[in-house]
């Protein structure tokens, strides 16, 4: 099984590590790590492009929060495709007890996939291409879990939109989802290397969020805020 876990964990890093927020705004004349949070991450960089070029910079934003997401996805799913493992499998143990069962190559390809999305996370945050400084791994997070806990990942995702909604806070929505998703996968019936690999992933975005925490509670944090149109 190591061949398999060593080959995760460098895929997933390399994975990771790819600087898509950072490239992004380089398109633009923009160096990310100068401006707005100094963060490479796709909300800072939709805010920061947003401000200076609009639609067009908004949209550049949500791009790089794609291809952030694709990163997770890609270093969580390669392992459960190339091991043949799809998803688990099994609901009855041999001896005749309920639960979930992995055999032989499916325990492999799970763990081999949580391997592949905790270096990946690893990754983006601290990205060998950038002089190991990154982002705070939300989108990265989303996109793997979205592949290995689907319906806990939705439901951090409905999370997050209702408290953005409510409170134009990236960061607050983004640290309540965090809660919400290994909240659910302990609640519902998924495999408990998945709810410990969701508890722990989300551990670690909270933490990459401690500044984000603090300036919440100074009330000084920055907003998405609507801009009313103009009148004719």
């Amino acid at each position: 099984m190591f061949l398999p876990l060593l080959i995760a964990a460098v895929v997933g890093y390399l994975l990771g590590a790819l600087p898509f927020g950072w490239l992004i705004a380089r398109k633009f004349g923009i160096n990310i790590f100068e401006h707005g949070s100094k963060n490479p991450g796709a909300t800072n960089v939709k805010r920061v492009l947003g401000e200076k070029f609009g639609a067009k910079g908004k949209r550049a934003g949500d791009l790089a929060f794609t291809l952030d997401a694709l990163k997770g996805a890609a270093a969580a799913g390669w392992p459960l495709w190339l091991l043949g493992a799809g998803t688990v499998v099994g609901t009855t143990a041999s001896d005749g007890s309920e639960g979930l069962v992995y055999t032989g190559d499916q325990r492999t390809a799970a763990i081999a996939a949580i391997t592949g999305l905790v270096f990946a996370l690893l990754g983006h945050s601290f990205s060998c291409w950038t002089r190991f400084k990154g982002g705070k791994g939300v989108a990265t997070t989303a996109g793997g879990l979205l592949v290995l806990l689907p319906f806990p990942t939705l439901l951090a995702v409905v999370a997050w939109a209702t408290v953005f909604q409510v409170s134009r806070y990236v960061s607050l929505a983004s640290i309540v989802a965090a809660f919400v998703l290994p909240a659910a996968s302990w609640i519902f019936d998924v495999p408990t290397s998945f709810a410990i690999l969701a508890t722990v992933v989300c551990s670690f975005v909270i933490l990459r969020h401690r500044a984000n925490i603090t300036r919440l509670l100074n009330g000084t944090e920055n907003k998405f805020v609507k801009k009313a149109a103009s009148g004719g």
